[in-house]
């Protein structure tokens, strides 16, 4: 018979061998479901008829990662999944984004099989470790994935249910100090602190920070003048107004996150000042907003996306089961001086 190489069919093989175009299939993906003596006729008129067919690829199982958010996704959130993402794509690993099932609300513990169905979906789709990104865990998350022998690394965690889970963020601390410093050198003597979740460890460290500094320069912290809800914009433009119709308002502000300085800035325009000649403001981040800002936003960079990178090598190392140099991994912070924070323009002692 002539070579037919290149226009022979599956339905021309299968009516040669006297069986369906599936069987062919079957064959040609090496299924079990076939007689040998059927699989035999059927690769002789393969072979007579010199057929090339796409053969599938061996399907390689590929490690994957849970990467995992609560609430809204903001632009600190979108950096850190990003540098995720990028380092699964170094370590040839998939990533896999997806929101918590449920928020705990600030309690510290719940029922032990509250977070068990949620668990159970991870291990059943062959996750190898999990990253939380600022989320909320109740006790029971973390003793469910304990006993479920999945790896957690959480960045930057809202509550720290237990001293050994692994973590990794930046100095906030010490981000803080250095925003409330520049200020302070600026001449400011009033300035507010507009941050986020008062449960969260990085904003309290942000905050503890910024009382270290206004303590150590001697100026006092009025009451008021900590204002604190969650990191995002409307939650600045909420706080930036309740502090700017103070009595006596403050002359500069150190908002807990980029979103929430742009919100103040906008709180601050709506009542007829300006930023930086009325009003200074410094943000923590350093984010795409903070460049898209108008004036471009003052701000201590973290290295978030690095971060994230720091979160999935880690989950890995767990995964492995090798040893961690630390469980908590504080990246350092930086200020970046733009155009939001000025000299006030008076200054009050």
């Amino acid at each position: 018979m002539p070579s037919l190489r290149g226009r022979v069919t599956l339905a021309t093989v299968a009516a040669s061998a006297g069986v369906s175009v599936a069987t062919v299939s079957k064959v040609l993906n090496g299924r079990s479901d076939v007689s040998e003596s059927t699989r035999a006729r059927v690769q002789a008129i393969l072979r007579e008829h010199e057929y090339v067919g796409r053969r599938p690829e061996p399907v390689v199982e590929r490690a994957a990662v849970e990467l995992f958010y609560q609430g809204v996704l903001n632009s600190y959130s979108v950096e850190v999944i990003q540098g995720v993402v990028e380092a699964g794509q170094a370590a040839d690993v998939d990533v896999v984004v997806s929101a918590h099932p449920h928020r705990a609300q600030g309690r510290s513990s719940s029922t032990p099989g509250r977070a068990a169905p949620w668990i159970r979906e991870l291990t059943g789709n062959g996750r190898r470790a999990a990253i939380g990104i600022t989320s909320e865990l109740t006790a029971a998350d973390v003793a469910a994935l304990s006993r479920a022998r999945l790896p957690l690394v959480v960045v930057d965690p809202m509550n720290v249910v237990q001293p050994d889970v692994t973590s990794v963020g930046s100095t906030n601390f010490a981000g803080g100090m250095a925003a409330t410093q520049h200020l302070l050198s600026l001449g400011h003597r009033r300035i507010a602190y507009l941050g986020g979740p008062p449960t969260s460890g990085c904003n309290q460290a942000r905050m503890n920070g910024y009382r270290g500094a206004m303590e150590a320069a001697g100026a006092p912290v009025p009451k008021d003048y900590v204002w604190m809800r969650e990191f995002l914009y409307d939650d600045g433009l909420a706080g930036g107004a309740a502090l700017l119709d103070l009595p006596d308002p403050p002359t500069a502000i150190f908002a807990g996150s980029d979103e929430v300085a742009l919100g103040a800035m906008e709180a601050a325009r709506a009542r007829g000042l300006r930023v930086p000649e009325d009003l200074s403001v410094v943000g923590f981040d350093d984010t795409q907003v903070a460049r898209l800002a108008s004036p471009q936003l003052t701000t201590v960079r973290q290295p978030i996306r690095e971060m994230g990178a720091v979160a999935l090598r880690t989950a890995l190392q767990l995964a492995a089961g090798e040893k961690v140099d630390s469980h908590h991994v504080e990246l350092a912070t930086q200020l970046i001086v733009r155009d939001s924070a000025t000299e006030p323009a008076r200054v009050n002692s």
